[in-house]
């Protein structure tokens, strides 16, 4: 899980501070304030991990990638051609780390992790980019942890220095070579374990960060139609797909995981878990996937809604039923650890289904699958007042524990966006509540009864 992450000179940003992220992270605010930015960093991350090009330090992305940032310049907040794009990530691990110096024998570990870099122009131009520094912290060094850091020699460009906060890294006889740049913006080059005789650990610490990133997947606003039938030949998906286009093929390839909500509690079946939601939310009563004929690779959902005695197709009910399933799917389909990113999951859908997206997002956390946790966690962009007001609640009837989740309103501002905390109590009130928040209501509702009040008197008159 992702504990902590700081952004400086991106996009809408010069510098976000230090982000406390929580199992359930949630950003709101107005348009343009920089709420899409904040995931769009970490999506530009894995999807730079993932490219095969090892000399790229960073991929804005194209028409094939997970988000299509631009150009370089793009990235740079202001578009300032000097800035420097900064970066600090902090996760937990889903197990302890440990790692080993083989000369002295000595262990080093921890269960939490940071990556940071620091990425500047090339020559103090745009587009080129070079890594200035990137630095791996490994629990912490007083209980037995490490960190590693590789720097550019300033006065040689292209020529970096590593050092280490733990083993003292010795060079091999004749290896007195100043090191290449990184592999995209987080690798150690192979010449640092060619270089040093006890460097192997650097491959353990790449190795854990590219993970994290891989465990990062995203469901945009933007959602496929449903179709008549799906095509499904047993494959599984490694997710619903960045517009929920592979959200059955994930659902049929769930069917043999059982999942439940609290030790000891009966165990469902994955399909139901995802029957029982839709229904709760009011969308339907009845919820199947089935073979349209034997031997044959299509499949047919079917719905029955409120009132009605028929099974009808997905694309005979509201749109509301193939908009949510992504999400329902996603929230139960990822592995466990993963982190799930939405970007504005209420849209197209009613206020009660809105309220009702939280209930699913905290049982979501809580979940569990082959005897514990399955610990997903949810990062969401939202402009829902009806959702913000439900997780006050869940946390007044004690479903969702304060410190479970983080809550932030965003706002553009002259020197870059800001950010905000709201502070919850036990209770799910918010201490801090910013103006306008959700608009004006009260000054709506006097406008109104002002505005009543001089109807009525012209009337009169």
């Amino acid at each position: 899980m992702i504990t902590r992450l700081r952004i400086q000179n991106f996009k809408a940003w010069k510098d976000t501070q230090s982000i406390r992220l929580a199992p359930i992270t949630v950003f709101f605010g107005a348009n343009s304030a920089g709420k899409t930015s904040l995931h769009q960093l970490l999506l530009m991350l894995k999807q730079t991990a993932q490219s095969s090009d090892r000399q790229r330090v960073l991929h804005p992305g194209g028409d094939q990638s997970i988000v299509d940032l631009g150009t370089v310049q793009d990235l740079v907040f202001a578009h300032q051609g000097t800035a420097r794009i900064e970066f600090e990530i902090e996760w937990s691990l889903n197990a302890e780390l440990r790692v080993k110096d083989t000369l002295a024998e000595t262990e080093y570990r921890g269960e939490r992790m940071s990556f940071a870099a620091k990425i500047a122009p090339r020559d103090g131009k745009l587009p080129s980019l070079v890594v200035e520094n990137m630095r791996y912290q490994l629990g912490v060094a007083a209980e037995g942890g490490l960190a590693v850091q590789m720097i550019e020699q300033p006065n040689f460009p292209g020529r970096y220095e590593i050092a280490c906060d733990g083993p003292p890294l010795v060079r091999q006889r004749g290896r007195a070579w100043p090191l290449p740049a990184p592999i995209r913006f987080y690798g150690f080059p192979d010449e640092v374990r060619a270089y040093f005789q006890n460097a192997d650990f650097v491959a353990d610490l790449t190795l854990a960060f590219e993970q994290m990133l891989s465990g990062l997947h995203y469901l945009g606003p933007l959602r496929e139609y449903p179709r008549r039938t799906y095509m499904w030949s047993g494959e599984r998906p490694e997710h619903v797909g960045t517009r929920g286009a592979s959200a059955v093929e994930a659902l049929l390839a769930a069917r043999d995981r059982f999942l439940n909500r609290r030790p000891k509690a009966k165990k469902e079946p994955f399909e139901r878990v995802v029957a029982r939601w839709l229904k709760a939310m009011g969308l339907i009563e009845e919820f199947e996937v089935h073979r349209v004929a034997p031997h044959l690779k299509e499949y047919e959902v079917r719905v029955r809604t409120a009132g009605s005695p028929h099974m009808v197709s997905l694309m005979d009910v509201g749109f509301g039923v193939s908009q949510v399933l992504p999400v329902l799917v996603e929230c139960f389909y990822v592995p466990s650890g993963a982190t799930i990113i939405f970007e504005q999951p209420e849209i197209h859908l009613h206020p009660r289904v809105q309220a009702k997206l939280a209930d699913l997002f905290i049982e979501a956390i809580h979940m569990r699958e082959a005897g514990k946790s399955r610990g997903v966690q949810l990062i969401i962009e939202s402009h829902s007042e009806h959702f913000l007001r439900r997780l006050q609640l869940g946390i007044a009837e004690e479903k969702l524990k304060p410190e479970e989740a983080a809550l932030y309103f965003c706002e553009p501002g002259s020197e870059g966006s800001r950010i905000h905390e709201l502070q919850l109590d036990l209770f799910g009130n918010i201490d801090n509540w910013p103006d306008s928040f959700f608009g004006d209501e009260l000054g709506d509702l006097a406008a109104m009864n002002d505005a009543a009040m001089q109807r009525s008197e012209r009337t009169r008159s």
